[in-house]
Formats: C-alpha cells, structure tokens, sequence
C-alpha cells in the first residue's frame, strides 16, 4: 500500500495551493480519507477528514472555511484545497487512511500514512 502526496510549495500568504493524495494497492473507496499536519517544533495535528463516499466531511476549527477536502474514488486520490492561507499553516502534510472518519477524530487505529508534503506560507 501507498499513499503519495503531493503540492506544497512556497506560497504567500493569502494564496492557495492545492495537495493531492494518490493511493494504490488498498480497495480506496473501501477508506476514509484524511490530511494531518505538522508545524516545525510541534506536534502533528489532525486537518480535515472525508469519509468513503465524500458524503460527509469534517473540519479543524482553524482551517473551516478556507480548506476543502475532496475525493475522487475513479482516480484513488483525495485533494486539499487550501484557500486564504496563512503563516501558521506552515507545516508538511500528510495524507493518511482509516476504516472510517472516526478513526481520523481520534486520531487512532488510522492504518495508512502518506509520506507528506511540505507547505511553506510566507508572511
């Protein structure tokens, strides 16, 4: 199984980029799918999550409104649309796959984890 993403770049705050997330080897639309990050110095954090068929999504607070998470299960690739981005989204992202969105709000028992991308939002 792999997921590999990828997108970032530099990028000044205020513009967007858009992360994509290829997976194979894994049934894709059998998974949830979601983002985490990782700031310099800190901990990972969870972003955002979809669940299998893109019905349902689900936030961070700080990033509702200005990301949008989708998937397109014909291609097995889920995207990241990051809109008005901001010096404190500096981080490398990384896509990663779960049973279900739960797995991504607990952030526990998530069983695939892309290698990152890393995304630089100059002030």
């Amino acid at each position: 199984v792999q997921l590999q993403a990828f997108g970032g770049g530099l990028v000044q705050a205020g513009g967007s980029l858009r992360l994509s997330c290829v997976a194979s080897g894994l049934p894709f639309s059998d998974y949830a799918l979601g983002w985490f990050r990782q700031a310099p110095g800190k901990e990972r954090e969870y972003v955002t999550a979809i669940s299998w068929d893109g019905g349902s999504t689900d936030y961070v607070s700080t990033v509702k409104g200005r990301f949008t998470i989708s998937r397109d299960n014909a291609k097995n690739t889920v995207y990241l649309q990051m809109n008005s981005l901001k010096h404190e989204d500096t981080a490398v992202y990384y896509c990663a796959a779960g049973i279900t969105m739960g797995n991504f709000l607990k952030n526990s028992g998530l069983e695939y984890w892309g290698q990152g991308t890393e995304v630089t939002v100059s002030s």
